[in-house]
């Protein structure tokens, strides 16, 4: 008996590659969607006002009150471990507040409208969240500015390699933004919801206070947020090869990128189902 082939062959008579592979269609979908939530950041322009005062809030005011009061006797330069979580921090907040807009894109029937097409719904997520994540590196980008006036700076390359990692921090906080508003609906609780989600990281997760000594409940809430992870990423960057590297840095960059990687595609999970479902319950 004859076979059939399924694979339309060429002229040459080699069969001929699938026009559109599944992963061009993954990532053509979640460009799409970066696309979409940065030209709508454009069409805002307070919202990158807001976005680039933050730093300056941050880094200027809490920032430059803890190194003038707290920072003397510290075995380690308080200036450059302030700038690197600093930085992380603005990614996730700009970030987390940024997919607030997803209450927006459901009020607008945007979001069923996606859910509906044959894109995957991991790539409309994963799109959300790096849109989303434009804010968070412009902001890091402020971070850095502020620093470079308060006198706090960092070579070329650690530079680079920071933001190098970004695009996979923002996408660890825009995975726990997910969770949250996998379940929160309102817009008014969805902003409450940001920052009881963002500033208690920036304490726990020793952004600008060291947490090498925390015990107890302190201890345990430290590490089982991804921004504590990222953060010691950063830092054990920054402090590479310095003698205040063992004083800083709290796990091997390994074990904090591989912690990252898997709190992230759990996050991720998780948030897309909670969103998914919440979606088809309107």
């Amino acid at each position: 008996m004859s076979t059939i082939s399924l694979v339309r062959p060429t002229d040459s008579g080699r069969p001929m590659a699938p026009a559109r592979s599944a992963v061009w269609r993954f990532v053509n979908a979640a460009v799409a969607v970066v696309a979409r939530d940065i030209t709508l950041t454009f069409k805002t322009p307070q919202t990158i006002a807001f976005t680039l005062a933050m730093p300056i809030l941050m880094m200027g005011l809490i920032g430059g009150n803890l190194m003038e009061n707290m920072a003397k006797g510290l075995p380690f330069s308080f200036g450059e471990f302030m700038l690197v979580g600093m930085f992380v921090n603005m990614l996730f907040m700009s970030t987390t507040m940024s997919m607030t807009s997803l209450i927006d894109d459901s009020d607008e029937n945007f979001s069923a409208e996606l859910l509906v097409s044959p894109a995957s719904r991991y790539a409309i997520v994963i799109g959300k969240i790096l849109g989303s994540s434009f804010l968070g590196l412009l902001s890091g980008v402020g971070v850095i500015v502020v620093g470079l006036f308060m006198g706090i700076h960092l070579a070329g390359w650690q530079l680079v390699v920071l933001f190098a990692l970004s695009p996979l921090m923002c996408l660890s906080g825009g995975a726990v933004a997910m969770i949250v508003f996998g379940v929160v609906r309102n817009r008014r609780a969805a902003n409450t919801a940001v920052m009881l989600i963002t500033m208690p990281q920036m304490f726990l997760s020793g952004v600008i206070i060291p947490i090498s000594s925390s015990t107890g409940i302190l201890y345990v809430l430290s590490r089982v947020l991804p921004m504590t992870y990222c953060v010691d990423l950063g830092r054990a960057v920054a402090y590479a090869g310095t003698a205040q590297y063992a004083s800083v840095v709290l796990f091997n960059p390994a074990i904090s990128l591989v912690v990252i990687a898997a709190l992230t595609v759990l996050f991720l999970i998780v948030g897309t189902f909670l969103y998914v479902r919440s979606e088809k319950d309107r």
